[in-house]
């Protein structure tokens, strides 16, 4: 069951000190990278937050904003930070639709970096919607990749699309685009690739349940074969793994359907791939691959040991990531999704928890195991806007810069901050640590 906090709960001095400060604030971020003057405007929305830190050292964010999600100005923006993250510049505009342009004809959502050292380029890599509408506007596009030569600080006006994959979940029609998402930054694979896990939800003529959560959906891999070394954009290599039908997950409470979505990729020290997503079953799940991604075993739940009690959250991000000592850090939201289902976001979504793993190298059915979990970041369910949103460190992204960790988190979709994670809190959640 979802855990909350009661206002009047709390101290009065923690109540006065909850009124004085500005609602960017409620989470105690140790960072803030945007701040939108006020919720509803152009700029209201503000999620798929991806920061990378750059070879010279600079901090680069890049993210989908616009007047809300799904919205007509849906647009890909950027932002730098020049002093380890304390200042940032204005936001510049990757790509996006047409100003005035209310047909949803251009829009660009869901990017993410790819950072190329030895070419001296930082690719932005997202989906483009070339006008050809099919399940959500936003979410159905041409996979395009532009560039920045000066670490983010102008992008090409040149680009180019590439082809995604498809299965049985695409449109019979190769000229509609497939609806697709990437919800995390990529792995930089010890081959050489760069390798995207993404979503893949249903076109309407191969799934016409209209609900949400009640589209089949699948989760497969984009492989940038060549993209770290290969500055001509015509010759890129992008293939989708696996060949044929992505990861699928039929169960309760929707046993007819896929529901299964937003993968984070790791490599294990025992030559395994570890993919994490999240389900409608109310329980974070995991798949192995034993060929870099190419083909996949049957998805199972994630528990906190191997065969031990499984990590429960709703249909919502679940990243995992890998701690530069070698454990990982798993962002998730330790409930099931409660009396209103794992779809109620509205709900659900609030506290972010975290816990750390273990990787346990070899076993044969879970090759990690988790200690208990604590609470991450809390915006206490406050209400914002006339959306009245509430969830917090969902699309989040994370990286290690000249020994400090960073976790960067939207806040009610609206609020961009970034949160430390120190040795304690990652000492208080290792299962190989003593409490």
């Amino acid at each position: 069951m979802i855990q909350r906090r009661s206002f009047l709960a709390l101290p009065l001095a923690t109540c006065l000190q909850a009124v004085e400060d500005p609602p960017w604030a409620v989470s105690k971020p140790d960072l803030k990278v945007y701040i939108p003057e006020k919720p509803g405007g152009a700029d209201n929305t503000n999620q798929h937050f991806q920061v990378v830190a750059l070879p010279d050292g600079a901090f680069l964010a890049i993210w989908t904003q616009g007047a809300g999600e799904n919205a007509p100005n849906h647009r890909i923006v950027s932002s730098r930070s020049t002093d380890q993250g304390h200042t940032w510049s204005t936001p510049i505009e990757v790509d996006g639709p047409q100003p005035g342009d209310a047909r949803m004809v251009g829009v660009a959502s869901w990017a993410f970096p790819i950072v190329a050292p030895k070419l001296k380029r930082v690719y932005c890599v997202y989906n483009k919607n070339i006008g050809i509408q099919d399940v959500r506007p936003a979410d159905t596009g041409a996979l395009r990749i532009k560039w920045s030569e000066d670490g983010g600080q102008t992008w090409s006006r040149e680009f180019h699309d590439y082809p995604v994959g498809r299965t049985d979940f695409s449109h019979p029609d190769p000229k509609i685009p497939e609806t697709w998402i990437v919800y995390q930054n990529p792995l930089y694979a010890a081959d050489g690739r760069v390798i995207a896990g993404f979503t893949r939800w249903a076109s309407k003529a191969a799934d016409p349940d209209p609900r949400n959560w009640g589209r089949n959906t699948e989760v497969a891999f984009l492989s940038f074969d060549n993209i770290l070394r290969e500055k001509d954009l015509a010759k890129l290599q992008v293939t989708t793994y696996p060949k044929g039908p992505g990861i699928r997950l039929y169960a309760e409470p929707e046993p007819k359907k896929s529901i299964i979505q937003e993968p984070t990729l790791h490599a294990l020290k025992d030559g395994r791939m570890l993919c994490v997503m999240r389900t409608y079953t109310g329980k974070v799940y995991f798949a192995l691959s034993p060929d870099g991604a190419r083909t996949w075993g049957t998805p199972r739940p994630l528990c906190y040991e191997p065969e031990g009690q499984p990590i429960l959250n709703p249909i919502a991000p679940c990243p995992l990531y890998r701690v530069g000592d070698g454990r990982f850090l798993l962002v998730f939201f330790n409930n099931d999704g409660g009396p209103s289902g794992p779809g109620a976001w509205l709900k659900n979504r609030t506290p972010a928890w975290y816990t750390v793993g273990r990787e346990v190298p070899n076993h044969p059915v879970q090759p990690i195991h988790f200690g208990k979990p604590r609470i991450l970041v809390d915006n206490h369910a406050e209400p914002l806007g006339t959306e009245k949103r509430t969830e917090i460190a969902t699309y989040t992204s994370y990286f290690e810069s000249r020994g400090k960790r960073y976790l960067w988190y939207p806040d009610r979709k609206h609020y961009l901050l970034g949160r430390f994670i120190t040795d304690e809190m990652l000492d208080a959640c290792d299962p190989g640590k003593k409490s």
